[in-house]
This record gives C-alpha cells, sequence and structure tokens, in this order.
C-alpha cells in the first residue's frame, strides 16, 4: 500500500512532520522498535513504529535514523505519549535523509496501526497472486480485440490501481485509462519519451525508473512480438520506432508476479501495435507505387490515376485531394553506411501525426514508402485546407521540428541524426517530381545545420538561408573574421556596444530614429556608433552593398 492513502486513513490518527514529496513511497510491511539499532531485523520497506524510548538526548536521533534509511525503511511513525510532541531533533534528521516522519497521537495503540497495515498489504499480495491468470485471460481476450491499448490499460485501473499510459516515442499520447484521469501533459510525455530513449541506448533493461517533480514513473518498453535479437545498431533504431507504456509507480518495489503480469501487459499492447503496422501495408504500398512511377519519370497522367486510386485510401469520405505535399526523412548514424530507411518510414510515420491528437489510429491519411536510405511521405491536403490556409497550408517543417525534436535528440544522442525536408503544397501530378526534389534539397539544407534533429522547409529554398549551409567552414570564418573580429575586439577592449548596435542597425533597415529609439540612445549617440564602426571596418553603411556583406558576417558566425 502507499504511504498517502495511510495516512488518509483518519481511524489512524497519523500527523505528517515531514517528507510531503515521499507519499508516493510503498509500504511493505510494519515493525515496533525502540531498538538503538534495529537494522537486523528489517528487510526494507518497512513502516518503523517506535515509542522513542531508545532516544536519551538529542544526538541519538541523528544515528537512528540514519540505520533506518540504510535498510531501507519506507517512513518512521513516533509515538506522541511518552514524550509529547515528537523531538525537533527527530524531525530534523529525518527532513536531512528524506525520511517521512509521522506522529501517532496518544490515543492510537501501536496494535491498531500494525493490524490495518498489515491486513492492506496481506490482502493486496492475495489479490495479486490469486487473479494473475484470470487478468490475463481477460486482457487477451477483450484488449487487442476490442478497444485496443485503452481496455488493457482499463484492466490495470481498475485491478490493480494503476494509472497507466501508452506513448510513442515522439511522446505522443497514444492510451490511457479512464482512471488515469486527465491525460498528461505534453512536456511530461515529451520527458518520458526521451528518458526512455536515453535508457534503452545505454542498454539497460525495463523498466526504467523516472522520476518528474514528485512522481515517480516506471516505463516499459513495448517490442514488436517475436522479434529476434539484434545487434546493437538495430536495438538503437528499433527504439526509435517502438512505443512505451508509462506506469505511475516505482517497479523496483514490485513482487516478480506483479512484474510478469505488467511485462503481459506490453506483449498484449505490442500484438496491438504490430496489427496496426499491418494495416498501413495498403498506404505504404500506394506511396510506394507513385513514388516509383514519379522517379521513372512516367506520364503525368499515369501519376494522376495512381493518386486517385490512394485519395479515397488515405481521405476517405472526401473523394479526392486537390493538393499534395511531399516529406522526405533520413536517419544517419555517425561513421556508418547503412540503409536505414525504414526506421525513417516509421519514424516519419509518427512524426507527421498531429501532435495534439491522441490514439492510436491518426496516421491513416499519411502514405509513407523507403528506398534504401530515405523515407518519402506523400501527404494529402483536403480541399478545405488548401482554401483557407492558403499557399503555406499543410505541413510545416518548424511544427514538425518543434513538436518532436527533444524526445527524438535523447534517442540519437552521441551517434545519430535525423534530418527532414518539406516541400511546397502542389495541385497536380505534373507537380509531383518538383516536390520530391524540393523535399531532398531541403533535407540537405537541414543536413548542413548543427544538432541530432533538424528539419527545413521549401520557405528556405527562397532566401539567402539556402546559400549559407554550403559555404565551406574556411571561407565562412575568413569572410566573418574580416568583417567582425576589428568590431568585437573593440568591444572587449572598451566594453563598447558596437555588433548589437550593428544588428540593430541592420534590423531597422538603416533607420536612425527607429534604431535610436530601439536601443535607447540619443541618435547622436548612435551616429557616433555607427561611425565607429565604419572606421573600424572600411565599410560604408550607406552602401547596399556594404549592409548585405555586415548582413551576411553576422548571420553566419
Amino acid at each position: 500500500m502507499r504511504l498517502r492513502a495511510l495516512l488518509e486513513t483518519d481511524a489512524l490518527g497519523l500527523k505528517l512532520l515531514g517528507g510531503e514529496d515521499e507519499l508516493d513511497r510503498t509500504v511493505r510491511g510494519v515493525m515496533t522498535t525502540d531498538l538503538r539499532d534495529p537494522s537486523r531485523y528489517l528487510s526494507g520497506g518497512e513502516l518503523v513504529l517506535t515509542g522513542l524510548a531508545w532516544r536519551r538526548d538529542a544526538g541519538d536521533s541523528e544515528p537512528f535514523v540514519r540505520i533506518l534509511v540504510q535498510a531501507g525503511v519506507t517512513a518512521l511513525a513516533a509515538g506522541e505519549a511518552e514524550l509529547g510532541d515528537v523531538p525537533e531533533d527527530l524531525v530534523a534528521a529525518c527532513a536531512r535523509h528524506r525520511l517521512p516522519l509521522l506522529a501517532v497521537h496518544e490515543s492510537v495503540a501501536f496494535a491498531t496501526i500494525t493490524e490495518h497495515v498489515v491486513r492492506q498489504v496481506s490482502g493486496e499480495r492475495a489479490g495479486d497472486l490469486a487473479a494473475v491468470v484470470d487478468r490475463h485471460r481477460r486482457m487477451m481476450t477483450s484488449g487487442p480485440a476490442g478497444g485496443g491499448p485503452d481496455v488493457v490499460l482499463d484492466l490495470l485501473g481498475s485491478d490493480l490501481d494503476l494509472r497507466a499510459w501508452v506513448l510513442s516515442p515522439t511522446g505522443r499520447l497514444i492510451a490511457g485509462s479512464k482512471t488515469a484521469g486527465a491525460a498528461l501533459p505534453a512536456e511530461v510525455c515529451a520527458r518520458l519519451a526521451g528518458e526512455h530513449l536515453t535508457a534503452t541506448r545505454s542498454g539497460r533493461r525495463g523498466p526504467h525508473r523516472v522520476v518528474l517533480g514528485a512522481t515517480t514513473y516506471s516505463l516499459f518498453p513495448v517490442r514488436s512480438t517475436g522479434r529476434p535479437p539484434q545487434p546493437a545498431r538495430d536495438v538503437r533504431e528499433s527504439a526509435l520506432s517502438d512505443w512505451l507504456l508509462a506506469v505511475e509507480a516505482d517497479a523496483g518495489d514490485w513482487a516478480e508476479e506483479r512484474l510478469d503480469l505488467l511485462h503481459g501487459v506490453t506483449q498484449l499492447i505490442a500484438v496491438e501495435r504490430d496489427r496496426r503496422d499491418a494495416a498501413r501495408t495498403v498506404r505504404r504500398r500506394l506511396a510506394q507505387e507513385v513514388l516509383e512511377l514519379v522517379q521513372a519519370g512516367a506520364a503525368p497522367g499515369e501519376i494522376a490515376a495512381r493518386l486517385r486510386v490512394a485519395a479515397p485510401v488515405l481521405l476517405p469520405g472526401l473523394g479526392a485531394a486537390p493538393h499534395w505535399q511531399v516529406v522526405v526523412a533520413r536517419v544517419d548514424w555517425d561513421g556508418e553506411e547503412s540503409e536505414a530507411g525504414p526506421v525513417a518510414q516509421a519514424l516519419l510515420e509518427e512524426i507527421l501525426v498531429d501532435p495534439a491528437s491522441a490514439g492510436p489510429d491518426p496516421s491513416d491519411r499519411i502514405a509513407v514508402a523507403h528506398t534504401g536510405e530515405e523515407a518519402i511521405a506523400l501527404v494529402p491536403l483536403p480541399a478545405v485546407t488548401a482554401e483557407h490556409d492558403g499557399p503555406g497550408a499543410g505541413v510545416l517543417a518548424d511544427a514538425l521540428l518543434e513538436s518532436v525534436r527533444d524526445p527524438l535528440a535523447a534517442g540519437l544522442d552521441g551517434d545519430g541524426r535525423l534530418t527532414l525536408g518539406v516541400s511546397a503544397a502542389v495541385h497536380s501530378a505534373e507537380g509531383l517530381r518538383g516536390a520530391l526534389e524540393e523535399a531532398r534539397h531541403a533535407r540537405r539544407v537541414a543536413a548542413a545545420r548543427p544538432g541530432r534533429v533538424c528539419a527545413a522547409g521549401h520557405q528556405e529554398l527562397a532566401s539567402h538561408v539556402l546559400l549559407l549551409p554550403f559555404v565551406p567552414d574556411d571561407v565562412r570564418r575568413a569572410f566573418t573574421a574580416r568583417l567582425l573580429d576589428p568590431l568585437r575586439d573593440y568591444d572587449r577592449r572598451h566594453r563598447a556596444e558596437l555588433i548589437p548596435t550593428l544588428e540593430a542597425f541592420l534590423d531597422c533597415d538603416g533607420s536612425w530614429t527607429r534604431c535610436a529609439t530601439r536601443l535607447h540612445l540619443h541618435v547622436n549617440t548612435l551616429r557616433y556608433r555607427v561611425g565607429r564602426i565604419e572606421q573600424l571596418t572600411g565599410r560604408d553603411l550607406s552602401r547596399l552593398e556594404d549592409k548585405l556583406d555586415f548582413f551576411l558576417a553576422l548571420r553566419m558566425s
């Protein structure tokens, strides 16, 4: 039972004196003692009841508490019958060692508390053992066949009082039990997914324990059923596509029977995952056929015919898709030549789901094919999007990056990279070949940037941003040093602000008044600073060419 439940039992008359952040600890037993060193009678997880007869002076509290903590005691409950209020030195010692401390009212007998704990703990253990087989049967018959992961999680909540959620590797909420209450916040989902990927890459076996704030979670990997043992590289790739089961509990306190039950739950969820992956086969085949036609230079009429077949499958009930986008993804491992197309395909199918959507099925409108080294998504845009959102409608590179960067960066940390490129929307089969090339070129722009997860969109291909990543590093350094080093040196020696002044001046399009207002300067002071910039660099900020050079130098620095 949880310590919180014990504290909330009014009949026990317990008062919390310290340890508010530790109330989710599990109580596995109870022991009454007044020995100065009861460690030989402790096995861990106990609620220790004491009348404080061991305490002769204030110096006794610290060693007593230290012994309990080293033995793995869950909490200490001190009686008020002997000394009245619990001594402050004991309160302080428990606070230092993060051991929850309870006060037992003098009207409550230790025997009452002992009987309550023993009854609750024994009942839970007996219930777990007696119901394991029945729960397995119910889950196998009612889970994947009717209701999906939600049914399994509901059984965990109703039978074992466990709040649990299924998450994707990007941190998207796929399922949660009705008893879990409100859905996990998006930032918590992302943190849990990132922690899971980090732990999996380290080679640690699940479940993985994660503490966020005052809440402890245990993370169980949901691996494809029947997957054979894999080499190290394949393990890290599969981690990027596997779901995970997050349980609000510390599985380190569980008996083997309960751990076995949770591992069985992950297998049931894995069956459901495999079933849904199999359902993607038609969409993947459609994408592959269209891609092969586009890359082979087939006639637009032939491509259009395949799109007419694909549209009703991807947009059921809407007939045709007037606009399409292409998204390209690639996973690379440092220093390795690998054909990571399948893992890029699984990632892209997940990434292209709206991060605000929940459930396993929102990817039904996405068709993703893969070559040996990259994945290519064909994204249909319904008419309402194209009409009301304008030419920038559909998938946006920045939004993709924001929704998945943090958790996937944890999964790729050390030796992997994911790069994404997004095309503009096209309205005909004739435009698909250009859209594919545009998406591939945008992905190359993203690949030239630092970071484990990078994306670029078609908007950047008509800007100087397209050119900057391909300027050789030595040329970048020489160009920026020639223009900016004199200003940096001057700022360092004189504690001036020539670089920020230059940035603001260019950002204000050379307007003296607007720039002075932004920097909270008098216009004459601004003119002095700009004159100093021109003197140190030999440039003239009234000339367009010199303004452009400074602008590019700042962007490349």
